[in-house]
Formats: structure tokens, sequence, C-alpha cells
């Protein structure tokens, strides 16, 4: 186009207002310069009104008429690989006034085309913030996974004793009725599939399989509590998961024998933990610390008919059946109208029971039941945890030995496949939004506090659970007093 000009000279009286050529340092304007010399049909670039030009002198001026975003959208797309003319030898004193760019590149001095965002921006709904997911579908750094073993810090909590909560106050009574109402309440609002979910989540921050921090990976020297309960270093959370256990297992009795209303009310209460049950198992749930919590209240002697009698003494007490005899007839024999009347109005759930759970967790207490990653989530440890802390195994003398060696066979899979049961339930857990006043009680120290109060929850916790079994006894006997 210069050349043209200068060519014809005269040509610029016709010209209402001839375009002059300024020197500019902006990338995209030398562009369209070396582009003028190729193209001669490109007039475009001489068409931008005098006005809108930036100017060179020392003098800032605003623009005063600001090209449209975009003919300067246009011109910004040009690339660095277009620049085909020579950059302006003086730069001005003062850049212009600039608009904020949309990758908050800092501006450069002599910048006089102002920087806009692209036309082409992100929609208002993906510049919104996404909200953060869950702790328990947070990604498990491939570091933090395949590190190695070292030197632990300090012992290792997974289950806060003082956090807030708000079911119960500061200071509460044992079995206060008005929380027992509402949580009544909040159980039958959930369908046992939820409660299992629900269940699960909590197991599995107690047992520091997800929602494990960083400073507590560094304060125990492995990456999960299902390693940390193998170690020597592990014997506080060994303490707490079999609490947590036994003081489930008392919550479930007591959902029983609390119901002071007519038998069917009971059986009804029955078939809710047994559904539970069912919802925990492995190939659904696969919670099988919580399966462990809800059939321990089912076979509880104050709970369990006189079918249960060497089973119930076994498992609670530890046991042989004669020895269970002598302390428990009494109350072995209870709420045996109650399993009547679940057979006779639920007896699909009563067939479950006897046919598919009860044989089920006896598989998994002798370490013969499933525990593949996959159709379980979190691995049956009451059975290892037992062990370690010095009890003795349950069950006959003969078979002893056998059952000692299955239980450490399957805590040396537990720790190998610590990784993939982590990922297991992660995936179970996808999606889920738990009710806050149902995680909350479901926690160790919720139910503490319900059974003992907020005085009684500090008490030694073999003296805790002997006044609550003999509290248990009291109740089983007002509903159905012996013959």
């Amino acid at each position: 186009m210069e050349k043209t000009l200068l060519a014809n000279p005269g040509t610029t009286a016709s010209c209402p207002a001839r375009a002059r050529k300024w020197s500019n340092s902006q990338p995209a304007d030398l562009a369209h310069m070396g582009r003028s010399r190729e193209d001669p049909t490109g007039m475009r670039a001489s068409t931008m009104p005098i006005s809108a030009l930036p100017r060179t002198s020392s003098d800032p001026v605003l623009l005063k008429a600001p090209a449209p975003l975009g003919t300067v959208a246009n011109s910004l797309r040009a690339s660095d690989g277009q620049l085909q003319a020579k950059a302006p030898t003086k730069p001005p004193r003062t850049p212009s006034f600039e608009l904020p760019d949309a990758s908050e590149r800092p501006p450069t001095y002599c910048e006089l085309v102002p920087r806009v965002p692209s036309v082409q921006g992100t929609s208002p709904s993906q510049s919104c913030p996404e909200p953060e997911a869950p702790w328990w579908e947070a990604e498990e750094d491939e570091e933090e996974e395949n590190r190695c073993f070292t030197r632990p810090q300090a012992e290792i909590s997974f289950c806060p004793h003082d956090a807030p909560s708000c079911l119960l106050g500061p200071q509460n009574r044992p079995l206060e009725p008005q929380v027992l109402h509402t949580l009544r309440g909040l159980f039958l609002e959930h369908h046992p599939g939820s409660t299992a979910l629900h269940l699960l989540l909590v197991d599995c921050q107690a047992t520091g399989l997800l929602g494990v921090t960083r400073d507590q990976r560094g304060n125990m020297g492995v990456s999960s509590g299902l390693e940390l309960l193998t170690l020597p270093h592990g014997h506080h959370l060994r303490l707490e998961l079999l609490e947590r256990h036994q003081t489930l297992a008392l919550a479930g009795a007591l959902a029983v024998l609390g119901c002071s209303g007519p038998l069917e009310e009971r059986a009804a209460a029955l078939r809710g933990l047994v559904e539970l049950a069912l919802a925990l198992r492995p190939g659904a749930a696969g919670d099988l610390p919580g399966l462990a919590a809800v059939m321990g209240a089912l076979l509880m002697p104050q709970v369990r008919g006189e079918q249960g009698l060497e089973e119930a003494g076994v498992r609670v007490t530890g046991k042989t059946g004669e020895e269970a005899c002598a302390g428990l007839f009494s109350q072995v024999s209870r709420l045996e109208h109650t399993w009547r009347q679940l057979r006779r109005s639920h007896t699909e759930a009563a067939l479950a029971f006897e046919q598919e759970l009860k044989p089920l967790m006896r598989a998994l207490d002798e370490g013969a039941g499933p525990c593949d990653p996959g159709e379980v989530a979190l691995p049956h440890v009451a059975p290892m945890v037992r062990l370690l802390e010095g009890e003795e195994v349950a069950g006959p003398l003969d078979e002893s030995c056998e059952r000692l060696l299955r239980t450490l066979h399957g805590a040396r899979h537990m720790v190998r496949d610590a990784p993939k049961f982590r990922k297991v339930a992660a995936q179970r857990l996808r999606g889920f939004r738990p009710n806050p006043e149902l995680r909350e009680a479901l926690t160790t120290g919720f139910v503490r506090r319900l059974l003992w109060g907020s005085r009684g929850a500090g008490a030694p916790r073999a003296e805790r659970f002997e006044k609550f079994q003999r509290v248990l006894g009291v109740l089983s006997q007002r509903l159905e007093p012996d013959r």
C-alpha cells in the first residue's frame, strides 16, 4: 500500500483524510504492516479512523473512540511468528490506560493498545468456582501411597472424644429420652442402604482408611490405619476399635430392648437390624466392622433366644457354653416371644438372619470369610485386634492353632491390600452426601456419651461395659419376665 501511494501522489487529493502511518510497538500492528506490503488488495488496514489510532507523543492521551472488541481481539490473536516489520526505534514514554488482562499477566511498559479479554471467554457457569470434593472423595497422592515405612512420632487417634455435638448438650445424662426419640426418628427416615453408607463412612474414618492427613501419616509412619493396627505403636487405635465395636453392639441391643411398646414394635426393631446387616454384608456396602457390630447386638444374650445360648456365650464373654450357662441362663432365654413374632410377621428377614448372616459371621470370626477388595470395602479387623491385644482365641481348643494362623494370614493380606481397600471404599462413597445428624449418631464419642452420660463416659472401659450389661438385663426382664 505504501508503494501505491508513492507511485501515485495525486491520489492523495481525492482522499478525504490520508491514513498516516504511525509507529507502534504492538506486535499485531506490525503484523498488519507486513501483510499490507504483500497484499495490495488488503486495504482494510487503513480503514480505522485516525482518532482511534494511538499517538506516540510524550503526552498521555485517553483513547477517544476505542476500537470494537472484535477488531481488537482479532488483532490480539496475531502470533509473534507473523512479525515482518522492524520494531519502532523510540518507545513511548508513558503507557496508555489499559484494561486488566484475563490471564493476569503483568503489563509491559510500552503497551499502547488496551488489553481486553478474548471474546470467546468462559461462560458464567464455567467461571464459578466448583465446590470442593468431600474428604472421602479426595484422590490419594501417589507419593504418599507408595511411601516406605518411617519412624513413628506419636500415638494416633481417629476418634475425637471432645467433638461438639448437635444432638447432645455439653452436659447430658445417660439415655436421655428426648435424644432417644430423636434418634429413632432419624433411623426411621433413612432406609437401610443409606444407614449402611453412613456407617461405612464413619467406620472408614475411625479405622484410618479414609481422611488421613499428611501430618497423621508422618506421625504414625504408615499411610493408613489398617497398617497401623498390626504395629506395636498401634495399641491405642486397637483399643479404640475394640471399644467402638462393643459400644455399637450395646447401642443396637438398646434399640430393641428400649422398645417398651407392643410386641410388634420390638419385632420391627429386630427386622430393622437384620436389614441393616444385610446392607452391610460383602457385595453391598462391604463394611465388615459395621456388620460385626450389628450382629453382635442381635447375638447378645439379652436379645437372642434360647437357640443362641452357646453362640452368645462365646461371642460376648469369650467362654464356652458350659461356663456361660451359670451366669447368663436367666438372661439368655430373653425375648423369645419377640423372635417368634419376627418369624411370623417378617419371615424373610428371619430366614436371612438364620441362613445367611449367622454362617457369614461365624466364618468371618474364624478367618475364613470373604475378604477380597471389591466385594469388601473395609475388612473385619476384630479377630486380629483381639489377638494382638492378648485376648484368647474363641472356639474349641483343638482348633485354636489353626484359627490363629488364619487370623495372622488374613492380617498380612489386609496390610498388603490396604491401598485397594481405600480405593474401593472411596468408590462406594463417591457422590454420597451424609446427613450430619445421622453421621454424628454413629460416631464412637456420641454413642459413648449417649449410653453413659458426659460424666460416666470417662470411666474405665471394663467398668462401663459391665454396668451397661446389667442395665440391658433389667430392660430385658421388664419386657419378658421369666416364666
